[in-house]
């Protein structure tokens, strides 16, 4: 029997000594799990441009000597990944056409997305922005005005989502200077972060961290990224906690991946579990087709298929909607 790959972190770890120590190669993973399996070259350019990144608390949860442990598949660079598919490209989204300035996305009314660093704690090898051009889109503070100067400009613009990379890798003061920022701004109403960071590494949900999201001038909103139900233990829960008991609404949007979570039964466990650590499931996203990414996809009549026995074992209230974002539209496409 396969047993979870032990991996020494404490308490007074601070999450950037976690973040800091995060396996960055192939060859260093294979040997925590006692494995042997192909990879991609470390001189591929796959690799050097979207490296490996996991950090220790996510490893723990894997299987020591299991190649096809669901988290291990979500962050390996295996061989398919340099495999030339048809129909996949390096912006499956366009949204290099929705970036008026650098630093922000502006897709849909209503809403925009600041990209405030291109740093992720983990690097998903189905990333559909592993491929996005952050050395273009990171300006510095006195250019990060301009955009704060568009966005007090659309007054249709009631939420922003503080987006990346993942925007929680930012240091707490980094972060506050963005909220006392747009809380200057009468017409932004909510605030929403998108991370794996309460996942990948739950001690950054620090109660400075909480004390800063429960800023009582916005609702605020965070959007974990979870894909299988073994990604939550204690740990993820006890952050979650604090995120609920700082008045933070958590919902959970996942991403459907051939081999990974694509069967009912892991499906419905996800929303359980998710639901134990007051998460909503919120979107079920089929695989955005970028380049490298191709041998994850679930065809959409196999994801409406998985859909109708989700429904048929779960209540409503924990079947996350099935969605495809198409570039232009002015929401995301319901896929069923």
């Amino acid at each position: 029997m396969t047993q979870p790959v032990l991996i020494q972190t404490t308490s007074e770890s601070s999450w950037q000594e976690i973040l800091a120590g995060t396996i960055k190669n192939t060859e260093d993973l294979c040997r925590q799990l006692k494995l042997e399996r192909d990879a991609l070259p470390a001189n591929h350019p796959l690799l050097k441009n979207f490296p490996v990144r996991v950090p220790a608390p996510f490893l723990s949860r894997m299987e020591t000597g299991n190649p096809y442990d669901p988290l291990l598949l979500q962050v390996f660079p295996g061989t398919a990944e340099a495999d030339n598919v048809s129909g996949f490209n390096l912006d499956p989204l366009e949204e290099s056409s929705a970036n008026p300035l650098p630093g922000i996305l502006h897709k849909y009314k209503g809403r925009a997305l600041l990209l405030v660093t291109s740093s992720c704690a983990v690097h998903c090898r189905y990333c559909f922005r592993r491929h996005f051009p952050y050395a273009d889109n990171q300006p510095g503070r006195q250019h990060w005005k301009k955009s704060l100067v568009y966005i007090a400009n659309d007054t249709s613009l009631s939420e922003i989502i503080f987006s990346g990379g993942d925007s929680l890798t930012l240091p707490d003061a980094y972060l506050g200077w963005f909220i006392d920022e747009l809380s200057r701004i009468d017409h932004v109403k909510r605030i929403r972060f998108h991370t794996r960071l309460p996942v990948m590494i739950p001690q950054r949900i620090t109660d400075s961290l909480c004390t800063l999201l429960a800023n009582p001038r916005f609702r605020t909103i965070l959007v974990l990224h979870s894909n299988h139900p073994r990604e939550f233990d204690i740990e993820v829960d006890e952050a979650c906690r604090k995120l609920k008991n700082a008045g933070v609404l958590l919902l959970n949007q996942s991403v459907l991946l051939k081999g990974i979570n694509d069967s009912p039964k892991t499906l419905a466990a996800l929303s359980e579990r998710l639901f134990t650590a007051g998460v909503m499931p919120y979107y079920l996203h089929l695989l955005d087709r970028v380049t490298g990414a191709a041998h994850f996809e679930v065809n959409e009549k196999e994801a409406s298929g998985l859909m109708k026995e989700l429904q048929a074992v779960l209540p409503g209230y924990l079947v996350p909607k099935l969605v495809r974002e198409i570039p232009g539209e002015s929401a995301k496409t319901l896929a069923m």
